[in-house]
């Protein structure tokens, strides 16, 4: 499974969000500007997120968007799942080896543990000095 930039500039729209977290509304633009991205890009990736409500729009000279929960409410799968779709290394049917379905399914299980345990707050308080020699890392078994 790949996240395509559908996922991470998403992800980085939530983050911004969630690191102005009661401050207000913050424009696509101002968010736009600062990550060196495409703002009309970022509102087709914001309709969803509005849609399934985890953002609010605000009208008039000062809106923008605001997370509609808290940045400790909203975990990375729910972000990567509204704007990716589901969670899923690779594409397998009933007819596959049992062995290799069960690897299948303990990735994607792997991976949707780790993104739903991650939440927006998780991120915006990442401290990479804090977490390099960290022995409560994540570790992965494949």
């Amino acid at each position: 499974m790949k996240i395509s930039t559908k996922g991470r500039y998403g992800l980085t729209i939530m983050m911004e969000l969630a690191a102005k977290f009661g401050e207000g509304p913050i424009s696509l633009k101002s968010i736009a500007e600062k990550n060196n991205l495409s703002e009309h890009y970022l509102e087709q990736l914001i309709a969803p997120l509005r849609n399934a409500g985890f953002v609010k729009s605000i009208r008039g000279a000062y809106g923008g968007y605001v997370l509609s929960k808290a940045p400790s409410e909203i975990t990375t799968g729910d972000v990567i799942r509204i704007l990716e779709g589901p969670i899923s290394p690779v594409d397998f049917t009933e007819e596959d080896d049992p062995a290799k379905r069960d690897l299948w399914l303990r990735i994607r299980d792997s991976i949707a543990n780790v993104m739903d345990s991650t939440t927006l707050e998780h991120l915006i308080n990442y401290n990479a000095e804090d977490n390099r020699d960290s022995k409560e890392g994540y570790m992965f078994y494949i």
